[in-house]
């Protein structure tokens, strides 16, 4: 998705930032959430998604009124959801990266993916697609409502992961985990009040082996300690958040569903991004009256110079010119698809198609 401004902050009241940074903290730092959330090295972006969108028409598209929106560059939230890029089907129609990774991950509704490998995917549920852009990648991320007669709520995150300089140029990778896959870790405190931990990346004792990253990524190497997690703890449920493997980590740790946690004993009446000390557990308590819930980035800095125009991402300028000369010359490989925008079909089941045409589903385990 491109990187597009949108969206208002919560208030972060001054006693609750001035609360998280007592000197012997975990907490190094903690900022509002907005759009997008902030991040640190060896991440670039994260953007959290959360629409409630009405029934859909026979385009798959809102069947309600688009007047009042921009079509084509909505990030309006009116009536609580954005067109973004789409003009008929709510989406990110095609466009190019370069030099990253992107990790979606769809906690409610579907996405429609297509891309210039010939790559085609529908996905949702939990389910995360891992790309990896590399030397250049061209796709589409469209949202289609196929419920006409109920509403079709879409909520996922979109974290793009940086590559090394040595890795910038690989070929690009098409990877899916579906959700039935993902190694979890369900656990109760002493009260039996539980926590679940579901990991995209990194391990977690007693979740299961993880599953393996695309082959270049900066979550491949051995010492890089990366991970993805996303945390759901029930209202009272207390659980410690391990220290990382490595002392050079750094991490980010997201509160964004909840009404109040306790953090390294200290405060959280608002959600926040909490940037995290590596080298130490951290207790996390559920204060509240609802669920809580985190997502949490980590891994050891790549530490390399980032210069970014848009959907690219290289060490130089010289690098971004590069990037933006040669996708104007090849539009790195071409666009298969009909049109800018494709949806696939009105059946709700996930598949994903892979460049060499190989199809799989979730459950299937075809080699």
């Amino acid at each position: 998705m491109p990187l597009t401004p949108t969206s208002s902050s919560p208030s972060f009241g001054p006693d609750t930032a001035a609360a998280v940074k007592p000197p012997a903290s975990a907490i190094l730092q903690a900022s509002p959430l907005g759009f997008p959330w902030e991040t640190i090295d060896p991440f670039l972006f994260c953007a959290y998604h959360d629409d409630a969108y009405p029934a859909g028409n026979a385009q798959m598209g809102p069947a309600a009124s688009l007047a009042g929106r921009a079509l084509g560059q909505d990030f309006s939230r009116q009536d609580g959801w954005s067109m973004y890029h789409g003009q008929t089907v709510p989406g990110f129609p095609s466009h190019p990266h370069r030099g990253f990774e992107t990790v979606t991950i769809v906690r409610k509704g579907l996405i429609d993916h297509s891309d210039s490998l010939g790559a085609a995917a529908r996905f949702g549920g939990g389910d995360v697609q891992w790309l990896t852009a590399g030397e250049g990648i061209v796709h589409a991320e469209m949202f289609p409502l196929l419920e006409s007669e109920a509403p079709n709520p879409l909520e996922l995150f979109q974290i793009w992961l940086n590559l090394p300089a040595r890795n910038k140029m690989v070929a690009p990778h098409f990877t899916m985990f579906w959700s039935e896959d993902l190694p979890r870790r369900v656990s109760a405190d002493e009260a039996g009040r539980s926590t679940e931990v579901a990991v995209i990346a990194g391990r977690l004792a007693q979740a299961g082996a993880p599953l393996p990253p695309p082959p270049d990524s900066w979550a491949a190497e051995a010492d890089a300690d990366v991970a993805i997690w996303t945390i759901r703890m029930a209202p009272g449920a207390c659980w410690t958040l391990p220290a990382a493997a490595s002392a050079l980590t750094q991490r980010s740790l997201y509160f964004f569903k909840g009404e109040q946690v306790l953090i390294d004993g200290q405060a959280l009446d608002r959600h926040a991004a909490l940037v995290m000390r590596g080298d130490a557990a951290v207790a996390l308590v559920n204060s509240g009256s609802t669920v809580a819930e985190f997502l949490l980035l980590q891994g050891r800095p790549i530490a390399e110079p980032v210069a970014q125009y848009g959907p690219f991402v290289m060490n130089t300028q010289t690098e971004i010119r590069q990037a933006v000369a040669d996708y104007q010359r090849t539009q790195f490989g071409g666009w298969p698809w009909t049109d800018s925008a494709p949806v696939h079909g009105r059946a709700p089941e996930r598949f994903a198609r892979h460049p060499d045409g190989h199809e799989e589903k979730p459950l299937d385990r075809r080699p």
